[in-house]
């Protein structure tokens, strides 16, 4: 009898796990669309600057606003991009495995390494998050979300720096 329970609860584990992992990988990520205007870079003066793409491929998930990733290319212009507002800080996130046009510690590597270069898409496109972009000279861009210093703040329930916007009431 003592078998029988251990080999069910080993067998109850295993599908607890497995299905824990599947809602963490796939279950939540949904295929994002986008069209010409939908993705902007931030310009010094705090304007938008349209990014025109082509062969766009991104997921979102509903569960987290950082869940968001994106691949495109890009023909923007260094002149233009020269106005947008740099991040030279940014570090992409790990994208699930089966999303493999966005290789997390590549794009990062080539940041560190100066082969690719970060910009501020939007700021706090969701309270405390921002939207970063980072595009190659070749073309090749990469889009992901990252805690900003205010949501950094916030979500930690330590007071918003006096740069920041107020925070939501769901969030104080």
């Amino acid at each position: 009898m003592a078998r029988l329970l251990i080999v069910a609860m080993l067998i109850l584990a295993a599908v607890v796990g497995g299905a824990m992992y599947y809602l963490q990988v796939y279950a939540y990520y949904e295929d994002v669309a986008a069209t010409q205007g939908d993705i902007t870079l931030t310009s010094a003066e705090g304007a938008p600057i349209t990014l025109p793409f082509s062969d766009f491929t991104g997921i979102d998930a509903i569960s987290s606003p950082l869940r968001y990733r994106a691949c495109l290319t890009t023909d923007i212009d260094a002149a233009t991009l020269a106005t947008a507002i740099p991040m030279p800080f940014a570090e992409p996130r790990i994208a699930p495995r089966w999303f493999d046009c966005f290789d997390a510690r590549q794009i990062g590597a080539d940041l560190r390494d100066g082969r690719a270069s970060a910009y501020l898409g939007i700021a706090n496109l969701q309270y405390g998050i921002d939207r970063v972009i980072a595009l190659y000279p070749d073309g090749r861009g990469y889009i992901w979300h990252e805690i900003n210093a205010c949501g950094e703040a916030v979500f930690n329930r330590y007071p918003a720096p006096d740069t920041c916007p107020p925070a939501p009431e769901s969030l104080q």
